[in-house]
């Protein structure tokens, strides 16, 4: 049935499309004069849908006719719904919240007139689901099919398009609008915006450009630490924040602070605290968006582009966590779909980025747990490099105390503190968890419930579990006094203190406190101990051992620790007595990695005749672990008398003890253990006791019990 020009028209209807008009006449150029309409037809893919989109009765087309009847009858209604539309074309406009909204932000950051018209485009076309549909149509694009593409539908020229969709035009350099120019790929994944919310939020009336932000630029939650809490930063804390101080009041550009180390070592927490000492706000450009998916590297420079822009007028700071993903370059191919390696991509991020570090308006601070993950190009731009180690363990029990110090008691805030792989944030949610429950758990499970809740955490992550009674942990009572040393142990670790670096070699009789000793030398050192046994490091593939050696030594180094090597002896044997090669190689390494150590490094053994010489020579002291005197023995026993809450030695029990002459405070230790389920009853029992692991040692035959 062939139909009027009049009865088309009332078909078609005036005000019938669902869209805003200026929406309704982008549609409409992409179907006619760029053919979009051709395709659709060709393919029959959804020709009533999109005539019901465009306002079109579906009564419009002759339900009787053939195919290609139907597909000319929609062909005719469409093109003179365009040509009615294009008479008023000038006129058209995008809804009055979308343009006051972009001019607010060309305003902030000085967009050019063609940059707002494209902006505009683009969040309607991310916004409005018909919109995108219709430009399914136009197919896969090309960069230079895209520019061709806009210019028809914005009525835009060539030259201005191509200067607003640059990389250095004011869209791409505050991250609001990239144009992608990696394959071919719709419209809309060609023209992608700041993140997912921001066609919704630009749409939406009277927008503030901050809220722009949401989800890729959050802002800090305050800081839960003092400046106090870091010690261990020393001058370098007091430099940062001086420098920090007179660069605000300075207004100077380009201020960037690189802190890197560990997971855990509250890099985050000072930043946070920094910013607050200074006054300013905090900002951090996320990782993740609000339904908790990763935020590419790409989109998160991005984000921090636009940071820079919005946020350059306000006291504020931005910290930019996780750098590894922007400035690691070794994976940058895969991360951006081999962009850089195929263009050049790469040399041009890094421009960027260096050009970033020197003018950017607002501090920044860069977060990073590996720092061999950046160029030394990248490093050398930043005022202020600052290494955040494990803290030592006094200032771990400050930040326990600070975090759950009313739900804990001394022995587990101790216990939490042992650990150098509990961030101070899993401590927080634990505390947050048991307030919650706290009368659901039964009366003294508190701090069992404590160390249950971080321990599932530490679990998830990979880490050793925190042991509520950890038998290699020391002893509250433990005093080197108690330690019978052919050298002064307290004037050594003076000396060490003050000297920064030692190797020490501790020799002596099982049980008579070398490992011990380590351990208080390294808390008296305010440095993690990193303890590393012949099970660890010794392997039955060739090669493999030397390999353990030197990661054991590189560890040390990186985290600051003092290296504890126990039954070295394994590693360092006469050489002249070696019957294989690997025997040798092994001394080699170890040798090698002992001159080349600049930290603190002890190691044990009992057996020092089977020492390497060139090995011995290596060693800048060594101390001869022996048995106790029996003073020491004597003051000993009356100190475990007082911790166990036994009535003090009857002065009668002296003599029955100065007889067991192989005593050590491993002897100590191990009766102390038993009477966790064997109670002693009294000093006499406890004497007993200490005769018998005596009488088991090889070579000493003296009796058990008093005779």
């Amino acid at each position: 049935m062939r139909r009027s020009r009049h009865e088309l028209e009332s078909l078609i209807g005036r005000d019938n499309s669902p869209q805003e008009p200026i929406v309704h006449l982008w549609m409409l150029r992409m179907l006619v004069p760029m053919g979009g309409l051709r395709v659709l037809i060709r393919e029959s893919i959804g020709v009533p849908d999109l005539l019901t989109q465009l306002g079109i009765s579906s009564s419009a087309i002759d339900d009787g006719g053939s195919l290609n009847a139907q597909a000319r009858q929609a062909s005719t209604l469409v093109k003179q719904m365009w040509e009615r539309a294009e008479r008023t074309a000038h006129k058209l406009t995008p809804s009055e919240a979308l343009v006051a909204n972009i001019g607010r932000l060309a305003a902030l950051v000085n967009l050019s007139p063609t940059e707002c018209r494209i902006l505009e485009f683009a969040s309607l076309l991310h916004a409005v689901r018909d919109l995108d549909d219709t430009a399914d149509s136009l197919g896969q694009l090309s960069t230079s099919r895209t520019l061709g593409v806009l210019e028809k539908l914005l009525g835009l020229p060539e030259s201005e398009v191509k200067q607003a969709l640059s990389s250095s035009s004011q869209l791409a350099r505050c991250g609001l609008l990239t144009l992608a120019r990696n394959g071919h790929c719709t419209l809309k994944g060609k023209l992608d915006l700041l993140s997912d919310n921001f066609a919704d939020a630009i749409l939406a009336p009277d927008t503030e450009p901050l809220s722009l932000l949401r989800g890729v630029v959050t802002p800090s939650p305050p800081s839960k630490l003092q400046l106090s809490d870091y010690p261990h930063l020393g001058l370098n804390l007091q430099m940062l924040q001086g420098y920090l101080q007179e660069t605000q009041a300075q207004h100077k550009p380009g201020v960037n602070i690189l802190l890197y180390g560990p997971p855990g070592t509250g890099k985050t927490e000072l930043s946070r605290t920094l910013a607050h000492e200074l006054g300013c706000d905090l900002f951090e450009v996320s990782t993740e968006d609000d339904e908790g998916d990763p935020i590419g590297g790409e989109a998160r420079l991005r984000a921090y582009r636009a940071a820079q822009r919005f946020l350059e007028r306000r006291r504020v700071m931005i910290l930019f966590d996780e750098i590894e993903d922007v400035f690691n370059t070794e994976e940058a191919p895969s991360m951006f779909n081999g962009l850089f390696r195929r263009s050049g991509g790469g040399r041009e991020r890094k421009g960027w980025i260096n050009k970033s570090l020197e003018a950017n308006p607002v501090p920044t601070f860069w977060l990073t747990n590996s720092i061999r993950s950046l160029d030394a190009a990248y490093i050398r731009r930043f005022d202020f490099v600052l290494e955040l180690p494990v803290p030592p363990q006094r200032v771990r029990e400050t930040i326990a105390t600070e975090c759950v110090g009313e739900l804990a008691d001394a022995p587990t805030l101790r216990a939490l503190a042992s650990s150098n792989d509990l961030a101070p944030a899993v401590l927080t949610r634990a505390a947050s968890v048991l307030q919650t429950i706290q009368s659901r758990i039964p009366t003294g499970q508190s701090n069992t419930a404590l160390l249950q809740l971080v321990n599932n955490t530490l679990q998830a992550q990979g880490h050793a579990r925190v042991k509520a009674s950890d038998p290699n942990r020391l002893p509250d009572t433990y005093d080197p006094a108690f330690i019978h040393a052919d050298t002064d142990l307290a004037a050594m670790a003076a000396g060490i203190q003050q000297a920064g670096s030692a190797r020490l070699c501790l020799y002596g009789p099982p049980g008579t406190g070398k490992t011990a000793y380590a351990r208080w030398l390294a808390r008296r050192l305010d440095r993690p101990l990193l303890v590393k046994r012949a099970s660890d490091l010794l392997s039955k593939w060739l090669g493999e051992s030397e390999q353990n050696i030197a990661q054991a030594f590189q560890q040390a180094e990186s985290d600051g620790a003092v290296l504890l090597i126990d039954e070295v002896d394994s590693f360092l044997q006469e050489r002249r007595g070696a019957t294989h090669s690997w025997e040798v190689t092994q001394v080699n390494e170890m040798l090698t990695q002992m001159e080349a150590f600049s930290g603190v490094f002890i190691a044990t053994t009992n057996l020092m005749d089977d020492l390497d010489e060139a090995a011995l020579r290596r060693f800048d002291l060594k101390a001869r672990f022996d048995y106790l005197t029996p003073e020491q023995a004597w003051a000993l026993l009356r100190r475990q008398c007082s911790h166990l809450d036994l009535p003090s030695p009857e002065p009668g029990l002296r003599k029955h003890l100065d007889r067991l002459g192989l005593l050590t405070p491993g002897d100590f230790a191990a009766v102390i253990r038993c009477h966790r389920f064997q109670p002693m009853v009294s000093a006499r029992s406890l004497v007993e006791a200490l005769s018998a692991e005596c009488a088991l040692k090889q070579g000493h035959k003296a009796a058990i019990g008093f005779v």
